[in-house]
């Protein structure tokens, strides 16, 4: 069963509802997303008295907007627990705890970030909401004189934010501080099977252009970095979904990988693969459609998969708004000039930079020498914008 919401579902995620005729909740809410589209649309009534009845429950959300109600018409399922597991990084942390004793981190509120004394806590240290979406308001403080500029940011990203998101997927009232994991940074996105057994669709890299930088700009997946971190993976997702028990539940999984190879989880998103969509790249890389696999309990067979991979690199670029500006002040954006700054891009999808703080999504393929990525990561999407 699926859930569609704001704010984006990819043609792809349609195409593939629409081929399994899978039962998609109408919420009213979702009449933008599945224009012309023959959907097995149910009323809200309909749906959830069907999911009820289902067994196993296999339930997917494109976005974490529907968490409420799933929260509210499913309280007699496992999933409200599951979400109720991932969503708030602070009740996350407490709870794999044990499996991570040494690990600091505390909460504060958002009316008490301005008086925070700093000067007593170990930095590096991350700051981000404890309930958030999208990297927003997620910064990197590395000394006391960092502080000021970045209470600064967050007053300025939590008025950004306003009204964008539920409060269940984005809510800037409380704030984690925790100690910064150095290393190297990754997504994954997987499903529990009824039996527990975690199932992993991708890997992908996330780099930074700097010590400081927490953007979503680029991520990648090639056939090195799966022999490379599958099986790593799979013990880290198997030790924390036997804590929430977790079976038949989608997850986007981001963990860090520090200099004694200790693999620190950062967060698990609950109920989705990776947001907007972006996880489709699975297909574009290696032929997985991870919605049809999580559905019908298939799981890749990557020895066949990757026997058939070269060393070629297959990349997600965030086109994204810059913070200085505002959506509404943009007249137009040149989508064909950021195109031609890549050599092979596989699809671009356009977003409503004047509602969202994108432009676009860019699927690419690109060498193993990772030059291109390299240049996204700085690059400035200024020179493709003209002002109203």
């Amino acid at each position: 069963m699926l859930i569609l919401d704001k704010p984006y579902a990819s043609d792809f995620l349609k195409k593939t509802a629409e081929d399994r005729k899978i039962p998609i909740l109408d919420n009213g809410g979702i009449c933008n997303l599945v224009q012309n589209q023959n959907l097995n649309l149910l009323s809200e009534n309909d749906f959830f008295c069907m999911a009820k009845e289902q067994n196993p429950l296999k339930l997917y959300c494109n976005s974490e907007n529907s968490i409420n109600k799933i929260s509210e018409n499913l309280l007699d399922t496992k999933i409200p627990g599951y979400i109720h597991f991932c969503k708030d990084k602070i009740k996350f942390r407490e709870k794999i705890k044990p499996l991570y004793p040494d690990f600091y981190f505390r909460e504060v509120a958002f009316e008490d970030i301005k008086s925070l004394d700093v000067t007593c806590l170990k930095k590096p240290f991350i700051i981000k909401p404890a309930v958030g979406f999208f990297s927003i308001g997620v910064y990197k403080v590395e000394s006391d004189k960092d502080w000021e500029k970045v209470v600064d940011c967050l007053i300025r990203d939590v008025q950004s934010a306003e009204g964008l998101y539920p409060n269940e997927v984005m809510d800037s009232s409380k704030f984690i501080i925790e100690e910064c994991i150095d290393g190297e940074e990754f997504a994954i996105d997987a499903y529990y099977d009824a039996k527990g057994m975690p199932v992993i669709l991708d890997i992908l890299k996330h780099p930074f252009s700097s010590s400081t930088d927490v953007s979503d700009r680029v991520y990648y997946t090639s056939k090195e970095i799966i022999l490379t971190y599958l099986k790593t993976f799979e013990n880290i997702l198997k030790n924390i979904g036997d804590l929430a028990e977790f079976q038949n539940f989608p997850v986007h999984v981001e963990v860090r990988i520090d200099q004694n190879q200790t693999v620190l989880p950062i967060e698990f998103n609950p109920m989705r693969f990776a947001g907007w969509c972006v996880t489709d790249i699975a297909y574009f890389a290696y032929g997985i459609n991870v919605y049809e696999y999580f559905f019908a309990d298939k799981k890749p067979d990557w020895e066949k998969i990757l026997n058939k991979k070269d060393e070629r690199v297959y990349s997600l670029v965030l086109v994204d708004v810059p913070k200085r500006l505002q959506g509404k002040s943009i007249k137009s954006f040149d989508y064909k000039g950021v195109s031609s700054k890549f050599r092979k891009v596989l699809e671009m999808r356009e977003i409503d930079f004047h509602e969202y703080p994108v432009f676009a999504f860019l699927y690419i393929e690109t060498k193993a020498d990772l030059m291109e990525l390299k240049e996204a990561l700085n690059m400035d999407f200024s020179e493709f914008i003209s002002m109203a």
